[in-house]
């Protein structure tokens, strides 16, 4: 959800300069030779997965769709272009009154995708769809990599919640669009009260060894904290000695106290520890929650630990050591003229290098074996092959320039759910691996 479903002010800055210049030097040369208003159909896709990882999770469609309605050219923007002679007066003249009236389709978002998957399709004028290329692709790679790193690390954690916990490892703005992209991914809330603000989220926090520090005393940090927050809260026990501090800890708040958190050492053999020792202090209704530069790998190993939550900051904010998808956003069909009823032609870049793309406007199926488990990406142009209709993935987002696809940020979330659920088995594998499906592309692709 955003602050407009809460009922909450929004602020809706423009979203126009959120691009690279050569955006709009392409706009003016295009308005110049006639060709801006030819019919346009560009796609984001990607060419490959990251090293090792066997599928995609598309994320921050919510917030291209606020992006796209809020790509207006203000007389602010304007003043600056003219004042840098970016663009002549002619194309200021146009930016002026520039709104996206064409169609948008794509994944939904909390999809997965593969390698070729047509996840965003944006139709419309060359001039009006060519604006919005930076600042989808900045959008879709940033959120997309966060979900997939989350969706990796909520299926090592199974059952137990993870805490997103990375704010103070990125750009201000970025933790945001990150807390809400690990919300997509599986995470189960936030430390950021701006990502709460903004989305909804559950946000959750209590305190640091800092706290701690300013007392006295341990127990006196414990005393003042159980008595602000409840016995309920949870009290972090790495200070100085875990031992000592987990005694003290239950002495204070006695046996209902609701959590530890753990923030160093050996995770694994500290985790057993304490829990041992809160057992034989009464305290068995008490939950551990690990911190400590956690990832993937580092939570598949506490899987056997007695753990409850894990709170993950710096690796899930930084994609896991993949911290962009490498989407691109090509034109793969144009119309010959401006006349509206002109066919599409397919377009493509063929280049060496592995920078080939594959023209033509094109729909995606998720094709399922006998027992309902995905077994391949199809891609094709033209129309859906009745065998696979039910299994289309784009959905209508914008149609006429009006945003027709909103929806609350638990849709998306369970979303993902469902479609991982839905992949063979190997999908949640750590290893190092090729995409857990194939991308299949239907013979003779062509533009229609």
């Amino acid at each position: 959800m955003n602050t407009a479903d809460l009922g909450l002010p929004v602020e809706v800055p423009s979203t126009a300069l959120f691009t690279d210049q050569y955006e709009l030097t392409m706009l003016q040369a295009a308005m110049k030779a006639g060709t801006a208003g030819r019919r346009s159909v560009f796609e984001v896709f990607t060419r490959r997965l990251p090293g090792g990882r066997r599928y995609g999770v598309v994320a921050g469609t919510g917030r291209v769709l606020d992006a796209v309605e809020n790509f207006r050219f203000d007389a602010d923007v304007l003043d600056f272009l003219r004042e840098r002679s970016i663009v002549d007066d002619e194309t200021l003249a146009w930016l002026a009154d520039y709104r996206f009236t064409g169609d948008i389709w794509g994944y939904p978002e909390g999809e997965v995708y593969f390698p070729g998957s047509p996840i965003l399709r944006v139709e419309g004028t060359f001039a009006e769809c060519v604006l919005l290329e930076t600042v989808i692709l900045s959008i879709l790679n940033h959120d997309s990599a966060i979900a997939a790193a989350a969706s990796r690390m909520s299926s090592a954690a199974g059952d137990r919640p993870l805490i997103e916990m990375g704010a103070r490892r990125t750009h201000e703005l970025a933790a945001v669009a990150a807390s809400r992209a690990a919300y997509v991914g599986g995470f189960s809330s936030t430390s950021d009260l701006a990502a709460g603000f903004r989305y909804g989220i559950p946000t959750v926090g209590t305190s640091a060894h800092a706290f701690t520090l300013l007392h006295d005393r341990e127990r006196d940090a414990f005393r003042a904290q159980v008595e602000s927050m409840g016995r309920g809260t949870t009290l972090l026990v790495d200070t100085y000695d875990v031992t000592e501090a987990v005694r003290t800890a239950v002495e204070v708040a006695g046996p209902g106290l609701g959590a530890v958190r753990i923030d160093s050492g050996d995770l694994l053999l500290v985790a057993h520890r304490v829990r041992q020792q809160l057992d034989e202090l009464g305290a068995t209704g008490t939950k551990i929650i690990v911190t400590s530069d956690l990832d993937e790998y580092a939570i598949a190993s506490l899987a056997a630990a007695p753990v409850d939550a894990y709170g993950v900051g710096t690796q899930l904010v930084t994609g896991s050591g993949h911290p962009t998808c490498s989407m691109v956003y090509k034109l793969v069909a144009r119309a010959d003229s401006a006349d509206p009823a002109a066919p599409l032609v397919p377009v493509a870049k063929k280049a060496t290098g592995g920078k080939t793309s594959i023209g033509g406007r094109k729909w995606a199926a998720r094709r399922p074996d006998a027992d309902g488990v995905a077994e391949a990406e199809v891609v094709g142009t033209g129309p859906v092959p009745a065998d696979l209709a039910d299994h289309a993935l784009l959905v209508e987002l914008v149609k006429g320039g009006e945003v027709i696809a909103r929806e609350p940020l638990d849709a998306p979330r369970d979303r993902h759910i469902a479609a991982r659920a839905a992949l063979p088995l190997s999908a949640t594998q750590l290893s190092r691996g090729e995409p857990v499906i194939p991308t299949e592309y239907v013979p003779g692709l062509t533009g229609s």
